[in-house]
């Protein structure tokens, strides 16, 4: 099988560190974005459930079909938005506007009203969209290093010297280096993490005006031009030549099928997609999509265990994450 003849730890390694950045920059946003909506505890681990098992399902699926490292991601930018404005729209009806914004996505994506959109924009313009992006990550290390210098320069030393000498593993040697000196600061709150699996919790969908208005269209504009778009940049940048009409179309599909679940909204993944599809990963460029493949299933471990991964990545400073 092709899949085990292209196997390997780097990327194993790489898919791993995509979803440990991506779940720890931006699930605080999500759990309180449900949290907004008045969800219950069990309602938000149905929605970490959902989201992870359709990430999971999508990178897995979509990698495999098109022999290229294809990450999905839910809609950080979509989850802001609802923190702010799903006042006064009930549960049901956020469900329903998540429906509609999902269906909205699908239609845009097997049209190929999307990639047509898209083919008008240069390479170059994708590119810099994408350094525009990444950019405030990069920074934000600095920011960490105000208030928790000691624990952060040394993971930015790791970091270097990971580069230098092992640049496969680097994150996560700087991942370890973070956990053994917050570890030894007492800064990791192990009290708080709790083995609980997550069971998904259905909503029947209402719909209204306002939340079509307020939610739905707001929603799939921001996960199209803020989510979506990057992702295709860095594919692009990255030098793969994929159709995405149907990349667009699936991650709907399953947006979709989950929401009543609590699955706001699926996209093509930027920044960590990015780390999949980066030489780290694999030197040869047509086995990297073993890394968006292994994200896939540690997705899926995050949206079985959603609710004790959730407390995990909660306990680590946030100057680590």
């Amino acid at each position: 099988m092709r899949l085990i003849k292209d196997f390997s730890t780097s990327a194993v390694t790489a898919g791993f560190v995509a979803v440990l950045i991506g779940f720890t920059s931006s699930a605080v946003i999500v759990f309180q974005a449900a949290q907004a909506l008045h969800a219950s505890p069990a309602e938000i681990a149905s929605w970490m459930c959902a989201l992870g098992v359709g990430m999971g399902l999508t990178s897995i699926a979509l990698s495999l079909r098109f022999r290229v490292p294809v990450l999905t991601a839910w809609s950080t930018p979509g989850a802001a938005m609802l923190i702010t404005s799903a006042a006064g729209v009930s549960m049901p009806e956020a469900i329903g506007a998540f429906l509609v914004s999902a269906a909205l996505i699908t239609v845009s994506g097997f049209s190929g009203l999307f990639e047509r959109m898209i083919s008008r924009i240069p390479i170059s313009i994708a590119s810099g969209m994408l350094a525009g992006v990444l950019l405030r990550f990069g920074l934000d290390a600095f920011l960490a290093m105000q208030s928790q210098f000691v624990l952060v320069f040394p993971m930015f030393c790791a970091y270097l010297l990971g580069r230098r000498l092992l640049p496969r593993y680097a994150i996560i040697m700087t991942f370890l280096v973070g956990v053994g000196i917050a570890a030894g600061q007492g800064s990791l709150r192990v009290d708080e993490i709790h083995l609980e699996l997550a069971m998904p919790v259905f909503i029947t969908p209402e719909l209204s005006w306002q939340a079509l208005i307020g939610v739905a269209l707001p929603l799939y504009v921001v996960t199209m031009a803020s989510q979506n778009l990057p992702g295709v940049a860095v594919i692009r940048a990255s030098g793969y030549q994929l159709p995405i009409s149907p990349l667009i179309g699936w991650t709907g599909a399953a947006n979709l099928l989950l929401a009543p679940f609590g699955a706001y909204a699926l996209n093509l993944a930027a920044i960590t997609a990015a780390i999949c599809m980066s030489r780290e990963a694999h030197e040869d460029p047509e086995k990297r999509y073993v890394a968006a493949i292994a994200a896939g299933f540690f997705y899926l471990l995050i949206g079985v265990f959603g609710a004790t991964v959730g407390s995990l990545f909660l306990a680590f400073p946030k100057e680590l994450v």
